[in-house]
């Protein structure tokens, strides 16, 4: 029983990486806008993404926070 919940915490992990993964990503892609934007201007269009990239930045260190506490829950877990 402990070896099949170990298994399912590291899938979650897993899945919590992949998310902060995806998020980072984002990052990038709204970068790339904004860079695009310093040769065309849209002031809209640039205050969404602005908006967009603070979001997903505090996504990506919501998770990365969430990643942290449940490495520690798994460590505990497998020491128990």
């Amino acid at each position: 029983m402990e070896e099949k919940k170990l298994d399912h915490m590291r899938s979650v992990l897993n899945k919590l990486e992949d998310i902060k993964n995806t998020q980072e990503s984002s990052i990038d892609k709204i970068n790339h806008v904004i860079t695009d934007l310093f040769q065309h201007p849209d002031e809209k269009l640039e205050k969404v993404m602005e908006e967009a990239h603070q979001r997903a930045s505090d996504n990506v260190d919501m998770v990365r926070e969430a990643i942290e506490a449940y490495e520690m829950a798994i460590n505990k877990y497998e020491i128990s």
